[in-house]
């Protein structure tokens, strides 16, 4: 595993992808987190936090809808160096106000460059890398996002509680120093694929409702751990169990993809999903004493089957369409990612602010619940 890994990794234009991802993951992943906090600062309550991920997902979907077709009209280079500027120059708007006003505008703009980001960083693993390699591929690009999720989702809050959300907002304007990889790697991705024809939809809606099902768990999580557990050190250690397996689940799911095909696993995972919400609204009923088994448990499984289901409903959507359809492919695989995660965070804030963190947790775990139906129509493909 570990040659293979490295092969793929030498694929001409694979390192400057990475590097490119790991510097706008960074910046993106230190204000998931932490920009509800700011807004919660400024005066918001859960629902106005909420929205500030929501509102940051909204603009980032909308983006990607766009995205397949601004790369056949303008190319890679300006596109990408484009997304990566306007993830990166709106975060300084952070440093000036704490408004609930202010963060949804400049969350809005920072989304319009991560939906260029992500549409455009998915697509150039399937146009760098052999098919029968990119279940690996994949995986290391998902190490390549995972990384910094790790580091900043989970450090993030006790970082902006501790040292300063001043440091957070630095870390978010990293995305500027990847526009030269950026102009780089566009260089390198000369070729475009025309699009013949009307883009499969219908064959990308599996892939596409399992991963909205999902992230709609994680990004629930990732936007209110901090504020549905009883105190910042364990809604750390959380965050960093809840990033730790999404990694690692998200590399290792690749090789097994390619090995024995996607389809098979993608049902364990979602009940694996369900288990884990369970826990977790469990161990968050009482707001003022967190249950810790549960809480560590329950972040573990939905991490788990967060990474590895973004591998592999990657690897479905680019098997679902041919090479000139693999923009739209991974636009759609996007949309699905961005609205689960910006939806997990609007209807647990909406949820949390008129029942409890607890019955929002168990109520999107539900959602998930309902999808496994859908992941048992491929499983023996």
């Amino acid at each position: 595993m570990k040659s293979l890994n490295n092969s793929v990794l030498r694929e001409p234009g694979m390192p400057l992808l990475v590097i490119m991802t790991v510097l706008s993951f960074s910046g993106f992943a230190a204000l998931l987190p932490v920009a509800p906090m700011w807004a919660i600062e400024g005066g918001a309550d859960a629902g106005g936090a909420g929205l500030v991920n929501g509102i940051l997902m909204l603009f980032t979907v909308l983006t990607q809808l766009l995205v397949p077709s601004a790369l056949r009209r303008f190319g890679w280079e300006p596109v990408l160096v484009t997304g990566m500027i306007l993830l990166g120059l709106p975060t300084a708007g952070f440093f000036l106000s704490n408004s609930l006003g202010s963060i949804l505008f400049f969350s809005a703009l920072r989304g319009l460059g991560f939906g260029v980001i992500t549409v455009t960083g998915s697509a150039l693993v399937a146009e760098l890398v052999d098919p029968m390699r990119r279940g690996q591929a994949i995986g290391i690009y998902g190490l390549a996002i995972a990384g910094p999720q790790i580091i900043f989702i989970s450090g993030g809050p006790w970082l902006a509680e501790t040292v300063g959300f001043g440091l957070i907002f630095a870390v978010g304007l990293l995305p500027l120093l990847g526009v030269v990889p950026a102009y780089l790697l566009g260089k390198k991705a000369e070729r475009v694929p025309k699009s013949e024809g009307k883009p499969p939809y219908g064959q990308l809606f599996r892939p596409v409702v399992l991963l909205l099902a999902v992230t709609l768990a994680g990004g629930a999580l990732i936007s209110f751990m901090a504020q549905m557990t009883s105190s910042a050190g364990l809604s750390t250690i959380a965050l960093l169990v809840l990033t730790v397996t999404t990694a690692v689940s998200r590399w290792r799911f690749g090789g097994l993809a390619d090995t024995y095909g996607a389809s098979r696993f993608t049902w364990p995972l979602v009940v694996t999903t369900v288990a884990g919400m369970s826990l977790l609204g469990w161990a968050v009923s009482d707001p003022d004493s967190t249950i810790v088994a549960p809480l560590l448990i329950g972040a573990a499984l939905v991490g788990i089957s967060y990474g590895g289901l973004q591998n592999l409903t990657l690897v479905l959507a680019f098997q679902a369409v041919k090479r000139e359809h693999y923009g739209s492919a991974s636009a759609s695989w996007n949309v699905g990612f961005d609205a689960g995660t910006g939806l997990g965070s609007v209807l647990i804030g909406a949820i949390a602010t008129a029942f409890s963190f607890s019955t929002a947790v168990l109520l999107v775990g539900a959602v998930s619940l309902l999808t496994v139906p859908v992941a048992l129509r491929g499983r023996h493909s």
